[in-house]
């Protein structure tokens, strides 16, 4: 990779649930995604694709992950020039390895890590060259990265260290504090947003993952029609957007984000 490359960017998307072929049909109506098999995959393992090519997966949960409580869910990987390195990075400063760096034939090396909270994402290494170039995210594709979690402070001192993240705006929610976005090293454009977890909002500390379609209230309505739920929303954000966040049929929390611009 280029040494101007911005690192710490969000590069592949996974979906682990507990029906995949469920959840495919799901997302490809309420999104517009293709789907291709990623060949030699075992177990198998579906990715979602637009026109751009893939941008994620989906598989079954893994059996461990089901004994030991872990809901559907989607998680995010960054891309890293090291796999190792950040692995040993994470957990020196209080992270948690879930699934040591691992090779992918053909692919690249990940690593499944959680923050000191509990946040849960991945890390990844692409074999094969650098990922699409710098530059907005558009319908179909991941555009802003929520991280709700027990301590900002901490959290943000843990990804600055990890990914060389960068301060952006930060906004005065009043008694729920500073809701901070954030940029990779090198780019202007904002990743998402991380924010102090209301006591009131369940589970722990997590990433929601916020996907651009052309209308988020066409979109809600799709999510209803097609067996998910409305979990808050929709709403409009600062500068005309239009958020909604969701659950999908199976468990698995997930958002849809629409620009003013549509």
């Amino acid at each position: 990779m280029s040494d101007t490359y911005p690192r710490g960017r969000f590069v592949w998307y996974e979906l682990m649930t507990s029906d995949p072929e469920a959840a495919i049909p799901f997302y490809s109506q309420l999104i517009g995604w293709s789907t291709e098999a990623f060949e030699g995959s075992d177990p198998p393992y579906t990715m979602f694709t637009n026109s751009h090519g893939p941008l994620g997966g989906v598989m079954g949960l893994p059996e461990e992950a089901r004994k030991n409580g872990a809901p559907p869910h989607w998680i995010a990987y960054v891309d890293t020039p090291d796999v190792d390195a950040t692995a040993a990075r994470a957990e020196k400063l209080g992270g948690s390895v879930y699934v040591p760096p691992t090779d992918i034939p053909n692919a690249g090396r990940f690593s499944v890590l959680g923050d000191p909270q509990g946040a849960v994402f991945a890390v990844y290494h692409s074999a094969t060259g650098e990922p699409a170039p710098d530059s907005p995210p558009e319908v179909q594709q991941f555009s802003w990265h929520e991280l709700a979690t027990t301590d900002p402070d901490a959290a943000w001192s843990f990804y600055i260290e990890l990914f060389g993240w960068q301060k952006g705006e930060g906004m005065d929610m009043g008694e729920l504090g500073t809701y901070q976005m954030y940029h990779a090293q090198g780019s202007e454009i904002p990743l998402g947003g991380i924010f102090k977890k209301p006591a009131e909002m369940p589970g722990p500390s997590a990433w929601l993952l916020y996907v651009r379609v052309p209308d988020v209230h066409d979109g809600t309505e799709t999510v209803k029609s097609l067996g998910g739920q409305i979990l808050n929303g929709p709403m409009e954000v600062p500068g005309g957007d239009y958020i909604v966040q969701c659950m999908d049929p199976q468990g698995a929390a997930f958002a849809l984000h629409s620009t003013a611009q549509g």
